[in-house]
């Protein structure tokens, strides 16, 4: 069973539906104990960083979170999510995020339009279980005023345009985060749900 975390920001519900609609159950939770009891994790999100952290925190997810992540179980962060996933944020400051990866997350460049909202290419630069069937060049919908830079280019799995190239997935192996939303990005969206629930099958 996969378990998609409910820590009062997000759009949580859609991204159970698109699990369900490729054939595998989720449950949503905010309880630290059914997360640690799934056999593979999603974190998404929509809104502010620092909120975000505060949420996780009031309800005792992080360290369910590590724990998941030290099991090395799937793990998928969406959009806000994502960037939880690395180590600080400039939004409105400087917030501390999981660390799980290093890099911050910072604004688009002055002179863009924010946020970034609408289908964009992906291209991918690495494999990745994730991204299987998924062919360079697909598009996906994304919807964010800020983008993560990696610390370390070897977490690089896709990048996107809008004006410059910014990292649109990034991980390893089987913990991996992408700022767009494929629950909100049709067939091939769907598609990358399915490939995250094969890889909870094998664990």
């Amino acid at each position: 069973m996969i378990a998609i975390i409910d820590y009062g920001m997000g759009n949580l519900r859609s991204v159970q539906k698109g699990l369900e609609k490729v054939g595998y159950e989720a449950y949503i939770t905010s309880d630290p104990e059914e997360v640690l009891k799934a056999k593979g994790v999603i974190l998404p999100g929509v809104g502010a960083f620092a909120d975000a952290m505060d949420n996780l925190r009031k309800s005792n997810l992080i360290d369910a979170i590590y724990q998941v992540i030290e099991q090395g179980k799937p793990f998928l962060g969406i959009c806000l999510g994502y960037q939880l996933m690395f180590e600080e944020s400039e939004e409105g400051g400087c917030h501390r995020g999981l660390g799980i990866f290093p890099g911050k997350v910072r604004r688009l460049p002055a002179g863009f339009k924010v946020p970034h909202m609408g289908w964009n290419q992906l291209t991918i630069r690495q494999k990745n279980a994730l991204l299987e069937g998924v062919p360079s060049q697909s598009e996906f919908y994304f919807v964010h005023s800020y983008y993560v830079e990696p610390a370390d280019d070897s977490l690089i799995i896709a990048t996107a345009g809008y004006g410059f190239d910014f990292c649109a997935i990034a991980g390893r192996d089987r913990l991996v985060g992408a700022q767009f939303h494929p629950e909100k990005s049709s067939d091939l969206g769907l598609k990358i749900l399915e490939n995250f629930g094969k890889q909870v099958e094998k664990c």
